[in-house]
């Protein structure tokens, strides 16, 4: 390389320097700092700290976290924490002087020492439960079915974006035989592990009971088996549609799910209310509903990650604004539509990290 290229080629710190955003960084800093008291202090002292003064909030905040963080290690790494604070915080020192020979021990740097082998320890156990929550959403994607599959007479979109590594949400299709196809959107209650793994149940029972029962009759089913192997105060939504092979007409079921729209004439209407939600009661059951289309009607199937999504004000996407998106790209396909909804809401939430899985299916009659 030439001198002219080198002296023309950018240092270091400028480049590091082009690369760091402030804004964003304040904005990633601001959102660390609400995810941290998010995590680590109770609702209950939430609420305090609301009714607090700046410099008391401050305080108080800072107490609980680390009184929530000490809590959440296991004993040993106790010990080790507030050991290497004691000796940083206090900078023990210790004189010796034999043989008329004095010399110190500042044990400031064991404690620095100390702390660094517990990050390191933490940090390990973080990798590896994340090492295994990626391997956990890889297998979600693998049972995915494609974004837009092919069903006679219709274009669809399916859609599906965890908050985490891995979903609680379930977004299906499949044909139950030659004549029928099906499909949903299920919110299993909560996030994380426990719930991926309670949304991979569900789809096995649904997958293994559709075959043999009617629409109405396989909800109750699902739901007492559901009720049977399924965790302790867990449950899960569910929008379930069966469409029949050249019928303009499909049923649905909601068990405990946000109503569906439908948009006929420049109109949009809700389907009826969900149900019981799946897992609540071992015995229930389920009405079917009936809905007859045209060409160019439109189904639009969602779970409340959507319409609870915030931006950083703490407003809600909410209702109306997803109308709206649906009303004004009425003309555009299935997937032009629903890619729309989701680009209106992560423009509306901006910098603001997701904070529920994001569900959608997008039918449109041809």
């Amino acid at each position: 390389m030439s001198r002219d290229a080198k002296q023309n080629e950018p240092g270091f710190f400028k480049t590091l320097e082009s690369d760091m955003n402030v804004n964003e960084m304040t904005k990633d800093f601001s959102q660390d700092m609400n995810d941290i008291i998010e995590f680590y202090v109770t609702p209950e002292n939430k609420a305090k700290l609301n009714k607090m003064n700046p410099m008391k909030r401050g305080f108080f905040s800072v107490v609980w976290i680390l009184k929530s963080m000490i809590l959440k290690l296991n004993p040993m790494r106790r010990v080790m924490l507030l050991a290497g604070a004691f000796f940083i915080i206090t900078a023990i020192r210790i004189e010796f002087d034999e043989f008329n020979v004095a010399f110190s021990t500042d044990f400031s740097v064991l404690g620095c020492l100390i702390i660094i082998i517990l990050l390191m320890l933490e940090l390990k156990d973080k990798l590896l439960a994340k090492d295994e929550l990626v391997a956990g959403r890889k297998i979600q994607e693998a049972l995915m079915p494609e974004e837009s599959p092919y069903l006679d007479g219709w274009t669809l979109w399916l859609y599906s974006r965890p908050a985490n590594e891995v979903s609680g949400d379930l977004v299906d299709f499949f044909y139950v035989d030659d004549d029928r196809a099906t499909l949903f959107v299920s919110d299993v209650a909560g996030k994380g592990l426990h719930a991926a793994l309670m949304t991979s149940k569900l789809q096995a029972i649904i997958k293994a009971l559709a075959p043999d029962y009617k629409t109405s009759e396989l909800i109750s089913k699902v739901n007492s088996t559901f009720y049977k192997e399924k965790l302790r105060k867990m449950f899960a939504s569910l929008f379930y549609v069966e469409i029949i092979k050249g019928s303009n007409t499909i049923e649905m079921v909601n068990a405990g799910h946000l109503p569906a729209y439908i948009l006929r004439d420049n109109q949009i209407k809700e389907t009826p209310h969900g149900e019981t939600a799946l897992g609540l009661i071992k015995n229930a059951d389920y009405s079917v509903f009936k809905e007859e289309f045209k060409e160019g009607n439109i189904v639009v199937i969602y779970s409340d990650g959507i319409t609870d999504a915030k931006n950083r004000a703490g407003e809600f996407y909410g209702n109306e604004k997803m109308k709206s998106v649906i009303l004004q790209n009425k003309e555009l396909s299935a997937k032009a539509l629903g890619e729309q909804i989701v680009e209106d809401i992560f423009q509306f939430t901006g910098q603001t990290r997701q904070n529920d899985d994001i569900s959608i299916i997008v039918m449109k009659k041809m």
